[in-house]
């Protein structure tokens, strides 16, 4: 809220019953139900408490990961290919994981 001083809306906050906090983080990781990964770097994240409920406000740098970490691991031992070579062909074969070690062997 610019503009407003910090401490009076603080003590709207408090008033309302609304509990405020900084959560310490270095990354915060979303994985969605489809299988991506939202990955958000150098977040500021704040903790909110209201009406018997919490809540999270989350901010910072943003990336989307559409394949799991572990199947990039697996079809690089299988296929002795990079990590980019890889990812490139698991986007291609739109997270195929079979057709995409066929493609590379």
């Amino acid at each position: 809220m610019s503009g407003m001083d910090p401490r009076l809306v603080k003590m709207a906050m408090k008033k309302m019953g609304i509990k405020q906090e900084d959560v310490g983080a270095s990354r915060v990781i979303i994985e969605t139900l489809d299988n991506k990964k939202i990955i958000i770097n150098n977040p500021i994240v704040q903790k909110i408490d209201m009406a018997g409920n919490t809540s999270f406000q989350i901010s910072g740098d943003v990336e989307e990961e559409n394949t799991n970490e572990a199947d990039i691991e697996m079809i690089m031992e299988q296929t002795n290919k990079s990590r980019e070579k890889v990812k490139e062909a698991l986007e291609k074969n739109k997270g195929d994981i079979a057709r995409t070690i066929l493609d590379l062997k």
